[in-house]
């Protein structure tokens, strides 16, 4: 797209303009650049000078292109035949923090799977390896699940989760399993009800065997300290749910799956702080990312 800074300029010199006629021309005028216009709102905004109302406009505008873009690259993530797991929890979690940086986030994880991996050898049984990720993880980092501010959005978005060392199931599930697959350990994500866990596959290659049963051999709940489950101790949640034993509660899912119940997620939250509008963008979001699965 062609860059016009003096249109640009010209058309933030209106946006406070009280005929609402012209501000909705501006607007779109604006929303048209989309997020080239970013550094001029922002450089206005910043100013001791911008009055109260021009401040909230740039804000709102800020706001709507940042979303647009949002939706933009979820769309194109949503896509790809294969999308990368972690690219896709950025992506949701730039959506309360779009200056997040993602190499910083990578590198992060870099450092952990490091720590973890130098505590690692090639006689370690799969338990006894899931002990040192833990021991690591859990123990020297210091990751537990928020239990006590369980339904909050902050739970939801990598850049707090590190931060804070605080997640819930999924979150932290996400992070410890992104970790692991960079380990080479063969976990993926089971889309419980009501919770989410991971499980180790006996056979990384093969996501079921031929009788439709799962590769499965034990399972792994983050948000307990990595707390090992048995198929047994699934069954048994289920049951006391009263669900049926369905194979899509205990089987692997896709990445599009995770990040979609982690948009669910966050409807949830935003729903217990009445964030209405925060709430409607997230169902948005979820209808596209439904519309792709």
């Amino acid at each position: 797209m062609l860059i016009e800074p003096a249109e640009i300029h010209a058309l933030i010199k209106l946006i406070d303009d009280p005929d609402e006629e012209i501000y909705l021309h501006v607007k779109k005028k604006i929303l048209e650049y989309g997020v080239y216009a970013l550094p001029y709102l922002e450089k206005t905004w910043g100013f001791e000078q911008t009055e109260v109302e021009l401040r909230l406009r740039l804000e709102h505008l800020t706001q709507q292109i940042q979303f647009e873009n949002i939706k933009e690259l979820l769309l194109e993530w949503s896509q790809k035949d294969d999308p990368d797991l972690l690219e896709g929890f950025i992506l949701i979690s730039r959506y309360q923090y779009p200056d997040l940086s993602p190499l910083f986030i990578d590198n992060y994880l870099e450092k952990i799977k490091k720590d973890i991996w130098l505590e690692l050898n090639s006689n370690l049984t799969a338990f006894e390896q899931i002990k040192v990720f833990n021991k690591v993880f859990f123990d020297i980092y210091g990751f537990r699940g928020n239990a006590a501010n369980y339904h909050s959005p902050k739970n939801s978005f990598i850049n707090t989760v590190l931060e804070s060392k605080k997640g819930n199931p999924l979150s932290l599930s996400i992070i410890y399993m992104i970790i692991a697959q960079r380990l080479e350990f063969p976990l993926h994500g089971i889309n419980l009800p009501n919770h989410f866990v991971l499980g180790y596959e006996d056979k990384p290659l093969s996501r079921m065997t031929g009788n439709g049963k799962s590769d499965i051999v034990f399972y792994i709940n983050p948000f307990s300290k990595g707390a090992l489950l048995m198929n047994g101790d699934l069954e048994l949640f289920l049951k006391e749910l009263k669900l049926p034993l369905r194979d899509e509660f205990l089987l692997p899912c896709n990445t599009k799956s995770i990040i979609l119940r982690l948009v669910n997620n966050l409807i949830n939250s935003y729903q217990q702080e009445k964030q209405e509008e925060k709430v409607e963008e997230m169902k948005v979001l979820r209808t596209l990312l439904s519309t792709e699965e």
